[in-house]
């Protein structure tokens, strides 16, 4: 599919349908260990309410209910029956409502331009953290080394002869961390108003990388 141009304003719009989430197209196992570390991060924020972006099959919101995080979520499709319906470049919602508010493998669903709006809007929206995972199409290796006396160390390493490739719209993703044009480097300069306080791929699924905000870095 042909990607705008560049300067088009692009009215977010649905994408796909419930049956994109069926469980065996969906959930693979690399997938399940990224849903764990979404629950992993906000849980340790210690959240008194949290809000989800673009909740897709609701699965986080289903399992952090279930250790007690209360979730609400915001989309733009009534279908997929969300807590609350808007978009994310205008969230319909006071400043700082949400201890944390969270986007998992949503923002590239938008041109660049409209993501780095949305980001503005969450971290608006955000009264302590905003938490976020994003494609990233650099390519590695993943090591797993037993070490006797030591345990298993697990790892990943860049693959050295790789250069970034050209994203071509898919009908979904607009843009993809490392590929050209879009280094990591862009992200941390252009998703601006709090700070970073870590980044990392998953190694279960190195193509999502996760990105964790504070609005104070503890120990500034």
């Amino acid at each position: 599919m042909t990607q705008p141009l560049a300067g088009t304003e692009v009215k977010p719009e649905k994408q796909v349908d419930r049956t994109h989430y069926e469980f065996a197209r969906y959930m693979s196992k690399a997938r399940w260990a990224s849903v764990w570390h979404q629950l992993d991060e906000i849980q340790k924020l210690q959240p008194a309410n949290v809000l989800e972006v673009g909740p897709g099959h609701g699965l986080f919101k289903t399992v952090a209910s279930a250790f007690g995080i209360s979730v609400e979520t915001l989309d733009l499709d009534p279908e997929s029956k969300p807590d609350h319906v808007g978009s994310i470049t205008e969230i319909p919602l006071a400043d700082g409502s949400y201890d944390v508010v969270c986007a998992f493998q949503v923002l590239e669903h938008l041109p660049y331009e409209q993501s780095c709006r949305a980001f503005s809007e969450m971290v608006r929206v955000s009264r302590r953290h905003v938490v976020i995972s994003l494609p990233d199409a650099k390519p590695v290796w993943f090591y797993r080394l037993d070490l006797p006396k030591l345990g298993t160390r697990e790892f990943l390493l860049p693959h050295p002869l790789s250069s970034p490739r050209i994203h071509e719209f898919d009908g979904e993703h607009y843009w993809e961390l490392n590929k050209r044009g879009y280094p990591l480097e862009r992200i941390l300069t252009d998703y601006t108003g709090i700070s970073l306080v870590k980044s990392y791929r998953v190694l279960e699924n190195p193509y999502h990388r996760f990105f964790v905000y504070a609005h104070e870095v503890i120990g500034k």
